[in-house]
């Protein structure tokens, strides 16, 4: 109408228009930048990495999937938050107070679905060799491979971390491609956190949010499960490739 188009058109001749060409524009997928080639050796990651999460290990491998969930904040409400009632969906006060905010580091075990979540207040190489020398107090001796999956950013294949790995031959880093985090499975692990916990930041204070965070990590370790990601996930992956799927599956 601003544009002139028409002169006037109602709501729901709009939705008519858009359900009739099957168009959602509220509605958001994130995909792969086409800046990054989707050529043989993208291949050769994505199918490594699907492998460790596919295979049958050895009695004495394990995976993990690592990864940091940046800036939690608690917003503490400048008004208490009404709870719900018959008819009406909890109440929370529009304006809040600064808390700071926090880091989640969290390793993800693929076979057990077990969570390791430690919270940080920087994100540094100190916090992620921190968590590492965690990791690692807890995996038995009797493991003498713990391969461990992470993205490409720069403290994962920092100078210290190469160090760490000298001092810890057990360990080997795999690194998704570029642009592909969503290769990571703790990823999918931060969206059930995220829409369960954090989705309305509202808590009293930052000790307060930690304190919920790590009875959340507690609650799913007691019922814990892993993902399902079958031999098919290659083959979707690589559908709009250069390459053709049916070579990627």
């Amino acid at each position: 109408m601003a544009s002139g188009v028409v002169r006037s058109i109602s709501h729901e001749t709009v939705r008519r228009i858009l359900r009739q060409h099957a168009l959602a524009p509220w509605r958001v997928h994130s995909w792969l930048s086409p800046k990054v080639p989707r050529d043989e050796a993208f291949k050769a990651l994505v199918t490594l990495i699907l492998d460790l999460y596919q295979r049958t290990l050895r009695s004495d491998e394990r995976v993990f999937c690592f990864d940091e969930k940046t800036n939690i904040q608690p917003r503490p409400r400048c008004a208490p938050t009404l709870g719900a009632a018959p008819g009406q969906p909890v109440r929370v006060e529009a304006e809040y107070e600064r808390a700071g905010a926090f880091n989640l580091l969290a390793a993800f075990d693929t076979r057990e679905g077990a969570v390791y979540g430690w919270l940080t207040r920087r994100k540094r190489a100190v916090e992620f060799l921190a968590a590492l020398d965690a990791l690692d107090a807890t995996i038995p001796d009797s493991v003498t491979a713990v391969h461990v999956v992470l993205d490409n950013l720069r403290v994962h294949k920092s100078k210290a971390a190469a160090a760490w790995l000298a001092l810890h031959p057990r360990f080997h880093f795999h690194f998704t491609p570029i642009h592909c985090s969503w290769l990571n499975q703790v990823e999918q692990w931060f969206g059930i956190i995220q829409r369960k916990l954090l989705r309305t930041a509202n808590f009293a204070s930052a000790a307060a949010m930690c304190e919920q965070i790590i009875a959340f990590i507690a609650r799913w370790n007691a019922n814990a499960h892993p993902f399902n990601w079958r031999s098919a996930s290659v083959a979707r992956i690589m559908a709009n490739s250069q390459l053709d799927s049916t070579d990627a599956a």
